[in-house]
């Protein structure tokens, strides 16, 4: 393991017996999108660890990085009437770490985490080191387990012809065409 990781990350990742190949960037990849490009990996393999609040207490969502957080199907996993996003302190607050470089684990405080199911479909992720120029790669399963997750399915499903994501709607009448 090299020691570019940040150092709760880095006491981690020893804490856990994990010797993880941890990558530094010279740019920061704040983003999925510069991450994959950076790494040069697809970028459903790149992790993003986002906090949100579900009823005002923090939850971790590991999402790949091609798809989009439901919610309303996070709610539905946690029993909670209303998630929100979290903002910039209370990531930090939370996870001990900046919005962009948050890790799947190693956090400053334990909090509840949900794992995306589409994570499992790759041989290999890719997630945060701590820092917004830091990664390492790992096995989804393994990734789960050290994160201590709960996997489900909370990402947004889109429709394949209108790429809006797909939302359940009440039935609508016929309208009457206008002649």
């Amino acid at each position: 393991m090299t020691t570019t990781a940040h150092p709760r990350f880095a006491e981690a990742l020893t804490a856990l017996g994990i010797d993880a190949e941890v990558r530094a960037f010279p740019e920061a990849t704040r983003t999925a999108a510069e991450a994959a490009a950076a790494i040069g990996c697809e970028l459903g393999q790149i992790v993003k660890s986002l906090i949100f609040a579900a009823d005002g207490v923090p939850v971790l969502v590991l999402m790949d990085g091609a798809s989009r957080v439901d919610v309303a199907a996070v709610g539905r996993e946690l029993g909670a009437a209303r998630v929100t996003r979290a903002d910039a302190a209370v990531v930090r607050e939370t996870t001990g770490y900046a919005i962009g470089g948050v890790p799947p684990f190693g956090h400053r405080t334990r909090t509840r985490v949900l794992a995306d199911r589409s994570l499992l479909a790759h041989d290999t992720v890719w997630a945060a080191a701590g820092t917004p120029h830091t990664v390492f790669p790992m096995a989804p399963g393994e990734l789960v387990r050290h994160a201590g997750a709960t996997v489900a399915d909370v990402r947004e499903h889109v429709g394949a012809d209108a790429g809006e994501p797909v939302r359940e709607r009440p039935a609508q009448p016929p309208q009457p065409s206008e002649g």
